[in-house]
């Protein structure tokens, strides 16, 4: 079923209102640590990336101290979270290039961001949205199953999820309405056994119509 603007409306203003304080529950302290933590993130909880980071920002703080290491080394610090030794190499590559390439800082493009090596279009648009403040929706799989269940996308595939959304959300809680989804799949909307009887949303929710 096709949501009504009205509808839509709703919807977010529920979720805003549900979820007032969402924001990424990654812990870092700058831009550059953000980056590495959302690359350690993918196909893992952001739970066990925390688990990990505070030992290695300790230790390497910049690009330039990623960019010495050999994946051995960085694989011993990284190894409680999934395909570590992929990550290990893409992390190494990608702070060669920041080094290399931007003088140790994190490009601002969507197209610069995604040249560098483990950085998907996902991750490309957490940094854009959550370091440098510009309007970005990122789709994890909360927010591709969350948005496909309400009915706010109609959509296969995480980029098609991601189109849907630029049409119907404001531009301007892009940014903000990644989190409200996110909050929503992991509280509520769960993957396995949604609690459809307590959602806030159900009434205007496709899959609980169904």
């Amino acid at each position: 079923m096709k949501k009504s603007k009205s509808e839509i409306k709703k919807i977010l203003k529920i979720l805003s209102e549900t979820y007032p304080e969402s924001k990424t529950a990654l812990k870092y302290s700058n831009n550059f640590e953000l980056l590495i933590a959302v690359m350690l993130s993918a196909q893992t909880t952001d739970n066990q990336v925390n688990k990990v980071t505070p030992e290695l920002f300790k230790r390497f703080k910049t690009p330039y101290d990623f960019a010495k290491l050999n994946p051995e080394e960085l694989e011993e610090y990284i190894k409680g979270v999934g395909l570590y030794k992929t990550k290990s190499k893409n992390i190494i590559k990608t702070c060669q290039i920041l080094v290399e390439k931007y003088n140790g800082e994190i490009p601002q493009t969507r197209e610069e961001l995604m040249e560098l090596p483990g950085v998907g279009r996902k991750t490309a648009n957490v940094i854009l949205s959550v370091a440098f403040g510009k309007d970005a929706i990122a789709v994890d799989t909360h927010v591709f199953r969350v948005a496909n269940r309400i009915g706010l996308a109609n959509a296969k595939d995480v980029k098609k999820t991601e189109e849907d959304l630029m049409k119907v959300i404001p531009k301007n809680l892009w940014g903000q309405a990644h989190h409200w989804l996110i909050y929503h799949g992991r509280n509520i909307c769960k993957a396995r056994n949604p609690k459809c009887d307590i959602c806030p949303i159900k009434e205007l929710c496709d899959y609980n119509q169904k």
